[in-house]
């Protein structure tokens, strides 16, 4: 029985913890990270794309169909 009151007792403090005292972000604030997260990704998606070419480029050009 005490392990389950442990295991209540923890879960009440993560409630508590997760309600009142952590700060959430804005939706303006939430929103901003949301399109440097995309646009971050779009931009490596890029890159990587380019290297693929440039390689696909170069090994056609060492062996060759």
């Amino acid at each position: 029985m005490k392990i389950i009151k442990k295991f209540i007792n923890y879960c009440k403090s993560c409630y508590e913890e997760l309600a009142n005292k952590v700060t959430w972000p804005s939706r303006k604030e939430l929103t901003q990270s949301a399109v440097v997260v995309l646009s971050a990704s779009l931009i490596i998606a890029i890159i990587v794309w380019l290297m693929d070419v440039v390689f696909k480029a170069a090994m056609s050009s060492i062996y060759p169909n």
